[in-house]
């Protein structure tokens, strides 16, 4: 199926405060879609849940909807208990979404942004594909396949269709350089800051990583092309850049692009452990969205590299 224009159904974009979330929703206005975003007291499970609940309660009374799911503050060693409050936050708003044939069905479809390198880490041997069997060793990982089992169990009783779209290592300006997440981002502000950062993994450690703005369109493509599947149909796509590149060719990059040695320090940690040498990936599945992933790394890290100088220099502010 060729790649599909954009069509006029309202985007919800859940978790919009995100990398992936502003992304999205700044693809999606850029293409004159109508955007709904929830502002969401996180914090507060128990308020966040109603919130959630009330926005889910709207979707579909406007006509025809697409939900994106890119809420999630969980990482790698993030407590199981944060994990179970993110899970129920999720089961929350789908318990209040429309069903195919109800009052507010309409035309919709869910994407779930879930990720390839949490539910593929114990999988085996790369490269992995949406057939190969998923295999956590995180409670992050497990935390991912949870959610992804949610949202089946959704399609299965609610007749929408829905996209299991698991990302690859996102990175690109925007990024929270307060989470322990987010290696581009976190060598790039090492070099602005000329603070050494530690790396607790090997130089040949593959992965894969994917700009945020070619994750967005990737996005939006996947989740209306699923309103077009058959009802309560389940479509798990990778979403990557295909390019696996190991951290030796990450710090020349950044070499390149900044004219000085990388400020890097090898250590070793815990979490080390719960770190998987090699994650490449090779989609078989909706392949032509694969082409969206255009954005060149060096391209990519000279964005994020200018975008954290332009915050540093302005002091506080989105982040």
């Amino acid at each position: 199926m060729p790649i599909v224009s954009p069509d006029a159904a309202t985007v919800w974009v859940i978790g919009s405060g995100g990398l992936l979330g502003r992304a999205v929703t700044a693809a999606a206005r850029g293409a004159a879609r109508e955007v709904r975003t929830v502002r969401v007291p996180w914090h507060d499970r128990d308020r966040a849940a109603e919130s959630l609940a009330a926005a889910a309660d709207e979707v579909g009374r406007d006509g025809d909807w697409r939900v994106v799911w890119c809420a999630g503050a969980a990482v790698t060693g993030t407590a199981p208990s944060a994990i179970d409050d993110e899970l129920h936050q999720l089961r929350t708003f789908l318990d209040h979404l429309p069903v195919r044939g109800g009052a507010r069905s309409a035309d919709g479809a869910v994407l779930l942004a879930s990720s390839a390198g949490g539910v593929y880490a114990g999988a085996g041997s790369p490269p992995f594909s949406e057939h190969s069997t998923a295999r956590a060793i995180s409670a992050y990982g497990e935390g991912k396949l949870r959610a992804e089992e949610l949202v089946r169990t959704f399609a299965a009783r609610s007749g929408v269709p829905v996209v299991l779209g698991r990302l690859s290592n996102l990175y690109g300006p925007g990024q929270d350089v307060r989470k322990p997440q987010g290696l581009i981002t976190q060598l790039c502000l090492a070099q602005l800051t000329r603070t050494p950062l530690s790396i607790y993994v090997s130089l040949d450690t593959v992965r894969d990583y994917l700009f945020v703005d070619d994750a967005a369109a990737m996005v939006l493509q996947a989740v209306d092309r699923a309103a077009h599947e058959a009802a309560g149909a389940v479509v798990v796509k990778i979403l990557a850049s295909h390019r696996p590149t190991t951290l030796a060719s990450i710090l020349g990059e950044i070499r390149r692009v900044t004219h000085r040695r990388p400020n890097v320090t090898l250590g070793q940690s815990p979490m080390t452990s719960l770190q998987t040498r090699d994650l490449r990936f090779d989609s078989e599945v909706w392949t032509d969205l694969d082409l969206l992933a255009a954005t060149p790394l060096q391209v990519g890290v000279a964005a994020t590299l200018a975008d954290l100088r332009s915050s540093l220099d302005t002091g506080p502010g989105r982040r």
